[in-house]
């Protein structure tokens, strides 16, 4: 049996005769990097939700570092840090401020709150600009102000629910130092949800795929890709590139824009070039990808991840 931190049992979510979440079984191990990636309308932000305690599932059992959420919610969530996508901070105030004032919803008081302030300032990388107004901060620095809001408390289990959008390139490979930081000095747990495929692939030990409603495939990026990424290609068009487009989603996943098709073909590459061609568009370049993470979400889900879903 697995070092469980988090725990999904036959979680389900309905909203009347609308399922939202069909059945998912998760176990997230105790010291990993979790991705969880899946197209717009997939499920992950309520999958998410149910497993934070902020909306109740329909079905199923959540546990938090062995405590089950539904019976011990305070016990459980005290061991959970959640930084939402949506910045929750107060502007007017520093950052100083905001993390005294969420310390002590935590139950955090004088020299223990005034240690974990400096710790998690130190942690994102604010440590020098503490006491100015959270407004006067960069994108990244909110967001990195966000993130010490959800460590104060130094959880077992950190969800970081899209933390580096609208995000600097150096905001953001601080995050990630910080990330990575949290699991080799501290033991954290993090569960990683975002819309960049690069960025879980650099960070992620085993990544779930979710869409519509469910897990499709779960493993590490070894195992995702040898599994399921076929051999992609790019295609440059010329002509009705939309039509192209619409044409190869018989023959395979279809992704790209503009002039730009990237196609992993479910058989023969032959069958779609035919039928790419049949709608009078001409290709004026076609290049073999490597397989990656994206071919074999692709090839799972049929659509990219930015796609708003079938």
């Amino acid at each position: 049996m697995t070092d469980a931190v988090l725990s999904l049992r036959g979680v389900g979510k309905d909203y009347g005769k609308r399922t939202a979440v069909g059945t998912i079984d998760l176990e997230v191990r105790r010291g990993e990097i979790f991705g969880l990636l899946g197209p717009n309308g997939a499920g992950k932000t309520t999958t998410i939700s149910i497993a934070c305690g902020v909306i109740a599932p329909t079905r199923g059992t959540v546990e938090i570092g062995g405590i089950a959420l539904a019976t011990a919610p305070r016990q459980a969530k005290q061991k959970l840090g959640l930084v939402p996508q949506d910045l929750a901070i107060y502007e007017e105030l520093s950052a100083t401020q905001n993390l005294r004032y969420f310390g002590a919803l935590y139950g955090l008081r004088g020299a223990v709150l005034a240690e974990r302030i400096a710790w998690a300032l130190g942690a994102v990388g604010l440590a020098e600009r503490a006491a100015e107004p959270v407004k006067q901060y960069s994108g990244g620095m909110k967001r990195r102000c966000n993130l010490a809001a959800g460590l104060l408390h130094r959880p077992e289990l950190v969800i970081l629910d899209e933390p580096t959008v609208g995000v600097d390139p150096q905001s953001r490979n601080h995050i990630f130092d910080t990330i990575r930081a949290l699991r080799r000095d501290h033991g954290m747990t993090v569960v990683y949800v975002s819309h960049y495929m690069e960025e879980v692939e650099a960070l992620c030990d085993r990544v779930a795929i979710v869409d519509r409603g469910a897990i499709v495939a779960l493993g590490t990026i070894e195992e995702l890709v040898a599994a399921h990424a076929g051999k992609g290609f790019e295609l440059e068009l010329a002509g009705d590139a939309a039509a192209a487009r619409a044409a190869a989603t018989a023959h395979g996943a279809v992704s790209g824009d503009g002039a730009v098709l990237r196609l992993v073909p479910t058989g023969a590459l032959a069958p779609a070039i035919a039928a790419i061609e049949a709608t009078g568009a001409r290709i004026t370049s076609l290049t073999s990808r490597g397989t990656n993470l994206e071919a074999a979400f692709l090839a799972l889900t049929g659509h990219a991840l930015r796609d708003g879903g079938p």
